[in-house]
C-alpha cells in the first residue's frame, strides 16, 4: 500500500499524459494498467498499428501505380505479410517501451493490475489498496457490437483482429464507413483484397463536410472500394471459412446478402468502464454509458475525475491527451482549460481528410453569415510533382469579421496541414491573417494560404 496525490487508472493517451503533466508539477502520480505494455488502445491495436500499415500498403501502392512513371521501372515488391505485421509490431513495441521510458524518467509508479475503486480515495489492484488524493479515469473504449454480428476475431473482425489476420483475405467487407472502416479498408484494397463498405446512412463520414464527403467517397471509388448505402446489417452467417453478411436496403426494405473471406465490424467504439465498481460508487452516468463530468473533469464523487473517451466529446486521442493536462493541472491547483472548438480530426487514408471547427452545415443551421476560400491541389505545384494533386483545402470565415470558423481539407498530408489553421483559429485569426503570411514554394502549404486568399479578393493560382 502506498500514498499518492494521483492515480490514474488507465494507460493510454489520456492516462500516462495526465500522469506524466501530473509529475512534473511535483504530484505522486501512479498508473494503474493491466495491459502488459503501456499505451492503451491507441499505441498497442489502435492509432499507431493501423497508420503502420496504412504506410506500408501505400508504398506498394506507389510502387505499382507511380514508381515507372518517375523513370523507377522494375518489378514491382511482393507483400511479405508476416514480415509486414512483423514490421508493425516494432512499430508499436518502440512506442510502448518510450513510454516505459518517460515513466521511468518521471518517477511514475506502475502498478500492473486492473483496477477497481472501493470508495472515494481508494483503488484496488489485485489484494492491494492504493490511496490517493486524486483519482482520473482514463480508461478509454472498446468496439461496439452490432444487433446479430457475433465477432470470432478470425472471419468476423472487430478493429484489433483486423491488425493480426493470418492472412490477407481475398474479400473483405466493412461495416460501417466511419474513420476505422476506411482506413483498414484501404490497407486491405491496396493488399489485394476485394473491398466492399456498408452503410446504415446515405453517407460515408457522418458529421464531415458535405463537399469532402461527397469527393472522398468518389476518390476512394476511384481507388477500387465499393460502397452500398443506406443498408442496415440484419446478421452475419460464418460457414466453411466463408461469411455471409445480410442487409436490407432502407429505401425500400429490399433483403442482399453479401459474402466475404472476412468481415470486420467497424459501428464505432464505446466507452470502457467495465469492472471499476462505478454503479456500487453511485458515480453519475450519461444515458450513451459515458461518465457524467463538470466543466473542470470532476465526477459527483468529490476527487474523482474522467477523461477521454470514457466522457463526452469526439473520441480522439489527442482530445484525451489535452483533457489529461488540464486535469492535471487542475488537481496541482492551476487553470487547466481544452477549446474544444479546435480539436482537428483526421482520416489517414490517401489523400487524408482533416478537418477543424464548423461544417458548412452547422454554420447553415446556426444562421451564421459565412464565406468559403477554397483552393484545389491541382493548382499545387509540388501536389502534381508528387502525383497528389487530387483534393482540395476549405476555409470557412465569418462574414464580416473575417474570422477562421473551421476548415476542411482533403489532400496530401491533410493532417499536417490542419494545424497551421488550428493555430491559427486558437488565436482568433482572419482568413487575411494566414493569407499574408509567406509559405515557402513549392510545399503542400501553399494550398492552405492559397484557401486563405480565396476569402478575399481570389486566389493567385486558379
Amino acid at each position: 500500500m502506498a500514498n499518492y496525490d494521483l492515480i490514474v487508472i488507465g494507460a493510454g493517451p489520456g492516462g500516462y499524459v495526465c500522469a506524466i503533466r501530473a509529475a512534473q508539477l511535483g504530484l505522486k502520480t501512479a498508473v494503474v494498467e493491466g495491459r502488459e505494455t503501456l499505451g492503451g488502445t491507441c499505441l498497442n491495436i489502435g492509432c499507431i498499428p493501423s497508420k503502420a500499415l496504412l504506410h506500408a500498403s501505400h508504398q506498394l501502392h506507389e510502387a505499382e501505380h507511380n514508381f515507372a512513371k518517375m523513370g523507377l521501372v522494375g518489378k514491382s515488391p511482393s507483400v511479405d505479410w508476416k514480415q509486414m505485421l512483423a514490421y508493425k509490431d516494432d512499430v508499436i513495441g518502440s512506442n510502448t517501451s518510450g513510454i516505459e521510458f518517460l515513466f521511468k524518467k518521471n518517477k511514475i509508479d506502475w502498478i500492473k493490475g486492473w483496477a477497481t475503486i472501493p470508495a472515494a480515495g481508494q483503488v484496488k489492484v489485485g489484494d492491494e489498496v492504493h490511496t490517493a488524493k486524486s483519482i482520473v479515469i482514463a480508461t478509454g473504449s472498446e468496439p461496439s457490437s452490432l444487433p446479430g454480428v457475433e465477432v470470432d476475431e478470425k472471419s468476423v473482425v472487430s478493429s484489433t483482429g483486423a491488425l493480426t489476420l493470418a492472412k490477407i483475405p481475398k474479400s473483405m467487407v466493412v461495416i460501417g464507413a466511419g474513420v476505422i472502416g476506411l482506413e483498414l479498408g484501404s490497407v486491405y484494397k491496396r493488399l489485394g483484397a476485394e473491398v466492399t463498405v456498408i452503410e446504415y446512412l446515405d453517407v460515408i463520414t457522418p458529421g464531415m463536410d458535405a463537399e469532402v464527403q461527397k469527393t472522398f467517397k468518389r476518390l476512394l471509388e476511384k481507388q477500387g472500394l465499393k460502397f452500398t448505402m443506406g443498408a442496415a446489417v440484419q446478421g452475419v452467417t460464418v460457414k466453411g471459412g466463408k461469411a455471409t453478411v445480410t442487409y436490407k436496403l432502407r429505401k425500400d426494405e429490399s433483403e442482399a446478402t453479401v459474402e466475404a473471406d472476412t468481415v470486420l465490424v467497424a459501428t464505432g467504439r464505446k466507452p470502457y468502464t467495465a469492472g471499476l465498481g462505478l454503479d456500487a460508487l453511485g458515480i453519475e452516468m450519461t444515458a450513451r454509458g459515458q461518465i457524467a463530468t463538470n466543466g473542470h473533469y470532476g465526477t459527483n464523487l468529490a476527487g474523482v475525475y474522467a477523461i477521454g473517451d470514457a466522457i463526452e466529446g469526439p473520441m480522439l486521442a489527442h482530445k484525451a491527451e489535452d483533457e489529461g493536462m488540464a486535469v492535471a493541472e487542475i488537481i496541482a491547483g492551476q487553470k487547466g482549460h481544452v477549446n474544444y472548438g479546435v480539436i482537428p480530426g483526421v482520416i489517414y487514408t490517401h489523400p487524408e481528410v482533416a478537418n477543424v471547427g464548423a461544417t458548412e452545415e452547422q454554420l447553415k443551421q446556426e444562421g451564421r453569415a459565412y464565406k468559403v476560400g477554397k483552393f484545389s491541389f491541382m493548382g499545387n505545384g509540388r501536389a502534381k510533382a508528387n502525383f497528389a494533386a487530387d483534393g482540395f483545402v476549405k476555409i470557412l470565415a465569418d462574414k464580416q469579421t473575417d474570422r477562421i470558423l473551421g476548415a476542411h481539407i482533403i489532400g496530401p498530408l491533410a493532417g499536417d496541414l490542419i494545424h497551421e489553421i488550428c493555430v491559427a483559429m486558437e488565436f482568433g485569426a482572419a482568413a487575411e491573417d494566414l493569407a499574408r503570411t509567406c509559405h515557402a514554394h513549392p510545399t503542400y502549404s501553399e494550398a492552405v494560404r492559397e484557401a486563405a486568399l480565396a476569402c478575399g479578393d481570389g486566389p493567385i493560382h486558379s
